[in-house]
């Protein structure tokens, strides 16, 4: 009798057992599978430290009411076998989720970042404050960020800041995004397209990376037509080898900018500024870039058009039109320039011809001295 009643009594208590833990399985299973959202803001962030430990990443996540409790996310974790493979980051949620769709997010990594495009052209001033604007820190902090030459040392030893070899492009950043790791990006991608063919070719036509980013910021600020761009890199070439000035407005603008002149127009007095960015002032290729020029450029600066141009005016249409000589260039100058501003002006326009900036876009030479 008495091992008959034992032999009841732990069959029962098995019974209690497998049934206890059916019920645990299940609502465990319950839980990971039930969406949850427990804070009430539109979106929620939560920061996962680097080397933080599960449990210390279910508690994180609890806190922050994405998953209803710890317990829950370590339940989750068992299912999915995910322990080791959680990354760090910052995670944005905005929508109930279940303990194991977060657990997805952490193992694929979705950490949240935004957007910041910076286009073609524009100088390290110009792109701080895009990056200010956007929200990811202060323009000053870009600016500073942006001396750190040691970065191009092997390409330029000469640079005192990273102006043109940031390159202009789509990058994405967490919250509040460190100017200096956004510098190292668009420094590394700068390296990635200025890669081994350009830099033979560089050495090939006797140039060093400098004088290639500079020639390019220069074509980049002058067209923004792809088909013209070998154009005027011929242009300036051929006025390179026979030392003839630059005269590229551009390069007033850039001289202006930097000693905090500029107003939107250039004036007749500004081409005699003494500045060694004063093309019109000073033969051969300004010291350094003018701005961030693009893939297309610094190939159009590498691969010239076989033209014997030296000279192109704006038709006022974001095109130009080129001319070998000086008589040719002035035609084109009168016709394009003098009398378009002066039809304007009788049709109540413009009443002078604006600079090469102030046009956005439409870009010329002025008629340089014989």
């Amino acid at each position: 009798m008495a091992v008959r009643k034992f032999l009841k009594l732990a069959l029962l208590a098995i019974g209690i057992v497998i049934v206890a833990t059916m019920m645990a399985t299940w609502l465990g299973w319950s839980n990971i599978h039930t969406p949850y959202k427990g804070y009430d803001e539109a979106e929620q962030f939560v920061v996962i430290r680097q080397g933080a430990a599960s449990a210390e990443i279910g508690r994180t996540l609890a806190d922050a009411h994405i998953v209803s409790d710890a317990r829950a996310f370590r339940v989750a974790l068992w299912w999915t076998r995910q322990g080791r493979n959680l990354k760090a980051g910052e995670y944005r949620f905005d929508h109930a989720m279940t303990p194991l769709e977060v657990v997805d997010v952490l193992v694929l990594g979705e950490v949240y970042t935004q957007k910041v495009t910076f286009p073609e052209g524009l100088t390290i001033a110009e792109m701080s404050k895009l990056y200010e604007m956007h929200g990811f820190g202060r323009a000053r902090d870009f600016v500073e960020a942006a001396r750190h030459v040691e970065r191009v040392a092997d390409l330029d030893r000469t640079a005192s800041d990273l102006e043109g070899y940031l390159f202009p492009e789509t990058y994405a950043l967490p919250r509040n995004g460190a100017a200096t790791r956004l510098i190292e990006l668009m420094v590394d991608r700068f390296r990635s397209v200025y890669g081994e063919e350009m830099r033979t070719r560089a050495g090939a036509a006797g140039m060093t990376t400098r004088q290639v980013v500079t020639l390019a910021s220069l074509i980049e600020k002058e067209t923004g037509k792809p088909e013209e761009r070998p154009i005027v890199a011929a242009v300036f070439r051929n006025r390179l080898k026979i030392g003839m000035p630059m005269q590229a407005d551009p390069t007033i603008v850039y001289a202006l900018e930097k000693a905090r002149r500029y107003d939107g127009n250039i004036r007749k007095d500004d081409l005699a500024m003494d500045s060694p960015y004063n093309t019109y002032k000073y033969p051969g290729l300004p010291p350094g870039p003018i701005a961030s020029p693009g893939k297309a450029s610094l190939e159009a600066a590498l691969h010239p058009a076989d033209v014997s141009y030296l000279y192109f005016v704006s038709r006022n249409d974001g095109s130009h039109i080129f001319a070998t000589t000086l008589a040719e260039h002035s035609n084109n100058v009168r016709k394009f320039q003098v009398e378009f501003f002066r039809r304007q002006k009788r049709e109540g326009g413009t009443s002078a011809p604006p600079t090469s900036a102030s046009r956005g876009g439409a870009r010329s030479n002025r008629v340089p001295a014989p």
